[in-house]
Protein backbone atom coordinates (compact mmCIF):
# COMPACT_ATOMS: atom_id res chain seq x y z
CA UNK A 1 0.00 0.00 0.00
CA UNK A 2 1.21 3.39 -0.81
CA UNK A 3 1.68 5.69 2.58
CA UNK A 4 -1.66 7.33 2.31
CA UNK A 5 -4.07 9.56 0.87
CA UNK A 6 -3.09 12.59 -0.38
CA UNK A 7 -5.59 15.87 -0.96
CA UNK A 8 -5.84 16.72 -4.64
CA UNK A 9 -9.27 19.11 -3.72
CA UNK A 10 -11.07 20.32 -1.26
CA UNK A 11 -11.32 17.56 0.76
CA UNK A 12 -11.20 15.20 -1.36
CA UNK A 13 -8.23 12.81 -1.35
CA UNK A 14 -6.34 10.34 -3.58
CA UNK A 15 -4.28 6.85 -2.37
CA UNK A 16 -2.66 5.22 -5.99
CA UNK A 17 -2.36 1.28 -4.63
CA UNK A 18 1.02 0.52 -5.90
CA UNK A 19 0.19 -3.04 -7.38
CA UNK A 20 -1.35 -2.32 -10.01
CA UNK A 21 -1.13 1.44 -9.65
CA UNK A 22 -4.72 1.41 -8.72
CA UNK A 23 -6.41 5.05 -7.58
CA UNK A 24 -8.91 5.36 -4.66
CA UNK A 25 -10.59 8.78 -4.33
CA UNK A 26 -12.02 9.50 -0.93
CA UNK A 27 -14.64 12.84 -0.70
CA UNK A 28 -15.27 14.02 2.41
CA UNK A 29 -18.62 16.01 3.50
CA UNK A 30 -20.28 16.99 6.68
CA UNK A 31 -20.66 13.77 8.71
CA UNK A 32 -19.72 11.55 5.87
CA UNK A 33 -17.91 10.44 3.48
CA UNK A 34 -17.57 8.22 -0.25
CA UNK A 35 -15.18 5.62 -0.82
CA UNK A 36 -14.80 5.52 -5.12
CA UNK A 37 -13.34 2.09 -5.73
CA UNK A 38 -12.13 -0.20 -3.51
CA UNK A 39 -9.01 -2.16 -4.69
CA UNK A 40 -8.74 -6.31 -5.19
CA UNK A 41 -8.62 -7.95 -2.29
CA UNK A 42 -9.45 -7.70 1.56
CA UNK A 43 -5.93 -7.20 2.53
CA UNK A 44 -5.74 -4.35 0.22
CA UNK A 45 -8.97 -3.23 1.43
CA UNK A 46 -7.81 -3.33 5.22
CA UNK A 47 -5.11 -1.52 4.78
CA UNK A 48 -7.08 0.88 2.48
CA UNK A 49 -8.98 1.09 5.66
CA UNK A 50 -6.89 1.91 7.61
CA UNK A 51 -5.35 4.94 5.69
CA UNK A 52 -8.82 6.84 5.47
CA UNK A 53 -9.79 6.14 8.66
CA UNK A 54 -6.44 8.49 8.74
CA UNK A 55 -8.17 11.22 7.26
CA UNK A 56 -11.82 10.88 8.65
CA UNK A 57 -14.16 9.49 10.81
CA UNK A 58 -17.49 9.57 9.11
CA UNK A 59 -19.17 6.77 7.37
CA UNK A 60 -18.66 5.96 4.02
CA UNK A 61 -20.64 5.08 0.93
CA UNK A 62 -19.17 2.90 -1.78
CA UNK A 63 -18.78 3.31 -5.99
CA UNK A 64 -17.12 1.42 -7.96
CA UNK A 65 -16.69 2.63 -11.33
CA UNK A 66 -16.99 -0.41 -13.10
CA UNK A 67 -17.03 -4.34 -12.56
CA UNK A 68 -13.48 -5.57 -12.53
CA UNK A 69 -11.21 -6.85 -9.58
CA UNK A 70 -8.95 -4.36 -8.79
CA UNK A 71 -11.62 -1.72 -8.48
CA UNK A 72 -14.73 -3.58 -6.83
CA UNK A 73 -13.50 -6.79 -5.11
CA UNK A 74 -12.89 -4.82 -1.54
CA UNK A 75 -16.33 -4.19 -1.57
CA UNK A 76 -16.92 -7.13 1.14
CA UNK A 77 -14.47 -5.38 3.46
CA UNK A 78 -15.11 -1.88 3.19
CA UNK A 79 -19.05 -2.22 3.32
CA UNK A 80 -19.06 -2.81 7.60
CA UNK A 81 -21.68 -4.21 9.76
CA UNK A 82 -24.00 -2.78 9.09
CA UNK A 83 -23.26 -2.75 5.14
CA UNK A 84 -23.00 1.17 3.65
CA UNK A 85 -24.93 1.52 0.12
CA UNK A 86 -22.50 0.43 -2.79
CA UNK A 87 -23.54 2.58 -5.98
CA UNK A 88 -22.69 0.97 -9.91
CA UNK A 89 -23.85 0.79 -12.90
CA UNK A 90 -26.86 -1.66 -13.28
CA UNK A 91 -24.72 -3.82 -15.87
CA UNK A 92 -21.51 -3.52 -13.63
CA UNK A 93 -23.76 -4.63 -10.58
CA UNK A 94 -26.14 -7.46 -12.12
CA UNK A 95 -22.58 -9.30 -13.36
CA UNK A 96 -21.31 -8.90 -9.98
CA UNK A 97 -24.37 -10.12 -8.22
CA UNK A 98 -25.40 -12.92 -11.24
CA UNK A 99 -21.76 -14.38 -12.29
CA UNK A 100 -19.75 -13.64 -9.31
CA UNK A 101 -17.17 -16.78 -10.15
CA UNK A 102 -17.43 -16.08 -13.71
CA UNK A 103 -15.72 -12.62 -12.94
CA UNK A 104 -13.60 -14.19 -10.38
CA UNK A 105 -12.39 -16.57 -13.45
CA UNK A 106 -11.55 -13.73 -15.54
CA UNK A 107 -9.47 -11.78 -12.60
CA UNK A 108 -7.64 -14.93 -12.10
CA UNK A 109 -7.11 -15.54 -15.80
CA UNK A 110 -6.40 -12.03 -16.40
CA UNK A 111 -3.69 -12.22 -13.04
CA UNK A 112 -2.16 -15.60 -13.23
CA UNK A 113 0.86 -15.28 -15.34
CA UNK A 114 1.68 -11.73 -14.14
CA UNK A 115 0.85 -11.81 -10.65
CA UNK A 116 0.32 -15.37 -9.19
CA UNK A 117 0.21 -14.25 -5.57
CA UNK A 118 -2.57 -12.18 -6.49
CA UNK A 119 -4.68 -14.42 -8.67
CA UNK A 120 -4.65 -17.39 -6.01
CA UNK A 121 -5.74 -14.62 -3.48
CA UNK A 122 -8.54 -13.82 -6.08
CA UNK A 123 -9.80 -16.92 -5.75
CA UNK A 124 -10.20 -16.62 -2.31
CA UNK A 125 -11.92 -13.14 -1.99
CA UNK A 126 -15.33 -12.80 -1.34
CA UNK A 127 -17.31 -10.54 -4.06
CA UNK A 128 -19.98 -8.40 -2.74
CA UNK A 129 -22.39 -7.32 -5.38
CA UNK A 130 -23.61 -3.16 -5.55
CA UNK A 131 -26.75 -2.37 -3.50
CA UNK A 132 -27.45 0.75 -5.42
CA UNK A 133 -27.60 0.28 -9.34
CA UNK A 134 -27.63 3.04 -11.40
CA UNK A 135 -29.00 3.48 -14.59
CA UNK A 136 -27.68 6.76 -16.27
CA UNK A 137 -27.38 9.53 -13.77
CA UNK A 138 -27.70 9.35 -9.81
CA UNK A 139 -27.62 12.13 -7.45
CA UNK A 140 -26.28 11.46 -3.62
CA UNK A 141 -25.06 13.89 -0.97
CA UNK A 142 -22.53 13.27 0.85
CA UNK A 143 -22.64 15.25 4.28
CA UNK A 144 -24.03 18.62 2.65
CA UNK A 145 -21.91 17.95 -0.53
CA UNK A 146 -23.38 17.48 -4.10
CA UNK A 147 -21.76 14.14 -6.02
CA UNK A 148 -22.90 12.94 -9.33
CA UNK A 149 -22.67 9.47 -11.09
CA UNK A 150 -23.06 9.54 -14.27
CA UNK A 151 -22.94 6.69 -17.32
CA UNK A 152 -21.77 8.28 -19.89
CA UNK A 153 -21.88 5.58 -22.59
CA UNK A 154 -20.17 2.50 -23.10
CA UNK A 155 -16.15 2.14 -23.66
CA UNK A 156 -13.97 0.08 -20.78
CA UNK A 157 -16.80 -2.24 -20.26
CA UNK A 158 -20.48 -2.11 -20.66
CA UNK A 159 -21.19 -0.52 -17.32
CA UNK A 160 -18.78 2.32 -16.28
CA UNK A 161 -19.38 5.04 -14.31
CA UNK A 162 -17.88 8.43 -14.04
CA UNK A 163 -17.91 10.80 -10.64
CA UNK A 164 -18.24 14.04 -10.29
CA UNK A 165 -17.56 16.23 -7.30
CA UNK A 166 -18.80 19.81 -8.54
CA UNK A 167 -17.56 21.84 -5.85
CA UNK A 168 -14.20 20.54 -6.06
CA UNK A 169 -13.88 20.71 -10.17
CA UNK A 170 -13.04 17.25 -10.13
CA UNK A 171 -13.89 14.09 -11.82
CA UNK A 172 -13.53 10.53 -11.47
CA UNK A 173 -13.09 8.92 -14.71
CA UNK A 174 -12.71 5.22 -13.79
CA UNK A 175 -10.67 3.32 -16.51
CA UNK A 176 -12.33 5.23 -19.50
CA UNK A 177 -9.01 6.90 -18.90
CA UNK A 178 -5.71 6.02 -17.78
CA UNK A 179 -2.40 7.95 -17.73
CA UNK A 180 -0.09 4.74 -16.71
CA UNK A 181 -0.57 2.41 -19.76
CA UNK A 182 -2.79 1.47 -22.00
CA UNK A 183 -5.87 1.45 -22.10
CA UNK A 184 -6.98 -2.17 -21.79
CA UNK A 185 -9.31 -3.41 -24.56
CA UNK A 186 -10.00 -7.28 -23.25
CA UNK A 187 -13.88 -6.69 -22.96
CA UNK A 188 -14.44 -2.89 -23.91
CA UNK A 189 -16.46 -1.55 -27.00
CA UNK A 190 -13.97 0.59 -28.49
CA UNK A 191 -15.78 1.57 -31.65
CA UNK A 192 -18.04 3.43 -29.06
CA UNK A 193 -15.38 4.30 -26.39
CA UNK A 194 -14.30 7.43 -28.41
CA UNK A 195 -17.98 9.19 -27.84
CA UNK A 196 -18.21 8.18 -24.39
CA UNK A 197 -14.69 10.32 -23.80
CA UNK A 198 -16.47 12.86 -25.96
CA UNK A 199 -18.77 13.24 -23.44
CA UNK A 200 -16.35 13.08 -20.54
CA UNK A 201 -14.64 16.37 -21.60
CA UNK A 202 -17.97 18.10 -22.42
CA UNK A 203 -18.15 17.57 -18.57
CA UNK A 204 -14.57 19.11 -18.07
CA UNK A 205 -13.69 22.37 -17.74
CA UNK A 206 -10.09 23.69 -18.55
CA UNK A 207 -9.16 23.60 -14.90
CA UNK A 208 -10.94 20.27 -14.41
CA UNK A 209 -9.06 17.77 -11.99
CA UNK A 210 -9.44 14.60 -13.82
CA UNK A 211 -8.61 11.16 -12.01
CA UNK A 212 -7.93 8.16 -14.24
CA UNK A 213 -8.54 4.46 -13.20
CA UNK A 214 -4.58 3.76 -13.03
CA UNK A 215 -1.82 6.19 -12.63
CA UNK A 216 -1.60 9.85 -12.15
CA UNK A 217 -4.29 12.87 -12.07
CA UNK A 218 -4.38 14.76 -14.83
CA UNK A 219 -6.21 17.68 -16.90
CA UNK A 220 -8.44 17.76 -20.39
CA UNK A 221 -5.02 18.00 -22.17
CA UNK A 222 -4.94 14.59 -21.03
CA UNK A 223 -8.26 13.31 -22.06
CA UNK A 224 -7.94 14.96 -25.04
CA UNK A 225 -4.88 12.97 -26.16
CA UNK A 226 -6.42 10.07 -25.03
CA UNK A 227 -9.70 10.60 -26.68
CA UNK A 228 -7.30 11.24 -30.22
CA UNK A 229 -5.78 7.98 -30.06
CA UNK A 230 -9.34 5.80 -29.47
CA UNK A 231 -10.76 8.17 -32.23
CA UNK A 232 -7.61 7.19 -34.69
CA UNK A 233 -8.13 3.61 -33.38
CA UNK A 234 -11.78 3.11 -33.87
CA UNK A 235 -11.71 4.18 -37.55
CA UNK A 236 -8.71 1.87 -38.28
CA UNK A 237 -10.77 -1.23 -37.15
CA UNK A 238 -13.41 0.35 -39.31
CA UNK A 239 -11.51 0.85 -42.15
CA UNK A 240 -9.34 -2.64 -42.00
CA UNK A 241 -12.89 -4.30 -41.39
CA UNK A 242 -14.06 -2.66 -44.90
CA UNK A 243 -10.86 -3.63 -46.05
CA UNK A 244 -11.14 -7.40 -45.31
CA UNK A 245 -7.56 -6.32 -43.63
CA UNK A 246 -5.91 -8.94 -40.95
CA UNK A 247 -6.06 -7.53 -37.58
CA UNK A 248 -2.67 -7.86 -37.53
CA UNK A 249 -1.94 -5.36 -39.69
CA UNK A 250 -4.35 -2.79 -38.19
CA UNK A 251 -2.74 -3.23 -35.23
CA UNK A 252 0.75 -2.33 -36.58
CA UNK A 253 -0.98 1.37 -37.67
CA UNK A 254 -2.62 1.65 -34.02
CA UNK A 255 -1.25 4.54 -31.53
CA UNK A 256 -1.48 1.59 -28.74
CA UNK A 257 0.89 -1.18 -28.63
CA UNK A 258 0.11 -4.38 -30.89
CA UNK A 259 -0.64 -6.53 -27.53
CA UNK A 260 -2.50 -3.71 -26.21
CA UNK A 261 -4.44 -3.31 -29.68
CA UNK A 262 -5.32 -6.59 -30.60
CA UNK A 263 -8.23 -7.43 -28.38
CA UNK A 264 -10.07 -4.19 -29.61
CA UNK A 265 -9.70 -4.80 -33.44
CA UNK A 266 -11.41 -8.26 -32.36
CA UNK A 267 -14.24 -6.54 -30.74
CA UNK A 268 -14.70 -4.15 -33.24
CA UNK A 269 -14.51 -6.33 -36.04
CA UNK A 270 -16.66 -8.78 -34.10
CA UNK A 271 -19.66 -5.68 -33.72
CA UNK A 272 -19.01 -4.45 -37.64
CA UNK A 273 -19.76 -8.53 -38.74
CA UNK A 274 -23.20 -8.22 -36.20
CA UNK A 275 -21.80 -11.18 -34.27
CA UNK A 276 -21.97 -9.32 -30.89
Amino acid sequence: MSSGFEEIGERVYLLRQPALDVNVTLVVGDGEALLVDTLSNAAQAGELAVAARAITPYPWTLVNTHHHFDHCFGNATLAGEPARPIYAHRAAAARLREQPELVRQQAYDEMRDAEPLLAAELLRTTILAPTHPVHLESTLDIGGRTVVLRHLGRGHTDGDLVVEVPDADLLVAGDLVESSGPPSFYDSYPLEWPETVAELLRLAGPRTVIVPGHGAVFGVDGVRAQHEQLSTLAWLIRDGHADGAPPERVAARAPFTPTATMPAIHLGYAALSGDT
